[in-house]
């Protein structure tokens, strides 16, 4: 895996990098002075919607995400682009540009340049830098035994966008998907830095337990969640008894299973929503239990979609999770 691999490599040794990859955490944080540091980050991935434009939004909202769950503010982006004019046309090219032009400016950053290579598979995402102050920086790592899980984006993305991509026509489903898709982590980042929390990392492609693995190996803890209470998509459930299954979701049972206190009495469809390999998911929020309630409200009351208090950290089976109904 390459998480071997990196622990192979040359760790960069500077008292001002406040962030590297040590923790699988979901960007770089460079101290510049006492008042500021600055967030690195960068993704791209090929299309996972037909629609060039709303493919333009999601892979920047995706790309954006990081920054989000270190608790930072987006400034600048550079656009990564792998293109060919033999396979698609510069119109397609220019609404896919366009699309995450105008999800960088919703998040109040600012499309600076960027790079193109000549490739026959179609890919785009962006370069990203935020800023933050260095007493303030989310981790992934500070996550405590008592704090409780919150969870801001519902699972299943993964599923569907492989049922649509097959041909499947799921109608008002698929909309909602690109709508959640497409919807910035900008306020629940905002609040978090508001109430104040312990940790935090998005979810993408290695799943909920995938993320929330790596969140508890890096706090040294344990965590535990409740299946009845993890918000996903009720038909992506359907869509995985017809095995539109995504090759990443299996990558990562593979890969997580001997990690995983799975109960009895969770089946099989329902594992794989855990494991589904998300494209710009939400935030997964450790807080202290007596600010639960005031972060749930507050993300509530500013317009977060998607609010679930879906488990709780433990000192018990500490680098691995538990799985309840």
């Amino acid at each position: 895996m390459l998480g071997d691999l990196l622990q192979r490599l040359p760790k960069s040794r500077d008292k001002n990098l406040l962030v590297g990859y040590n923790t699988a955490d979901d960007a770089g944080v460079y101290k510049l002075s006492d008042e500021l540091a600055l967030i690195q980050t960068v993704d791209f991935f090929t299309p996972i919607v037909d629609n060039p434009y709303i493919y333009g939004q999601i892979s920047a909202a995706n790309s954006l995400s990081d920054v989000y769950a270190m608790g930072g503010r987006p400034v600048t982006a550079l656009n990564i682009v792998g293109f060919h004019e033999k396979y698609f046309s510069l119109d397609i090219l220019a609404e896919i540009l366009t699309g995450g032009f105008y999800k960088v400016a919703e998040a109040g950053a600012v499309i600076v340049g960027g790079h193109t290579i000549m490739d026959e598979e179609l890919k785009y995402g962006l370069s990203v830098t935020g800023i933050i102050h260095p007493d303030k920086i989310v981790t992934n790592a500070g996550a405590k035994p008592g704090d409780k899980l919150i969870l801001t984006k519902p699972l299943g993305t993964g599923i569907i966008s492989t049922a649509l991509k097959a041909g499947k026509q799921l109608g008002e489903v698929a909309d909602h998907a690109n709508l959640v898709m497409t919807t910035l982590n900008k306020t629940a980042a905002e609040v978090m830095q508001e109430i104040g929390v312990n940790a935090c990392t998005d979810i993408s492609g290695f799943g909920l337990l995938g993320h929330a693995y790596e969140m508890a190996a890096a706090s040294n803890a344990g965590f535990t969640l409740w299946f009845s209470e993890i918000p996903h998509f009720p038909e992506a459930l359907a869509l995985i008894s017809e095995n539109y299954v995504p090759g990443g979701t299996n990558n990562n049972r593979y890969y997580l299973e001997d990690k995983i206190l799975m109960s009895d009495s969770i089946g099989w469809e329902q594992s794989t929503i855990l494991y589904d390999a998300q494209t710009s998911g939400g935030l997964l929020i450790a807080v202290e239990e007596n600010k639960t309630d005031r972060l749930v409200k507050k993300l509530k009351r500013r317009g977060v979609e998607t609010v679930a208090v879906i488990g709780e950290v433990v000192e018990e089976h500490r680098k691995q999770i538990e799985v309840m109904s």
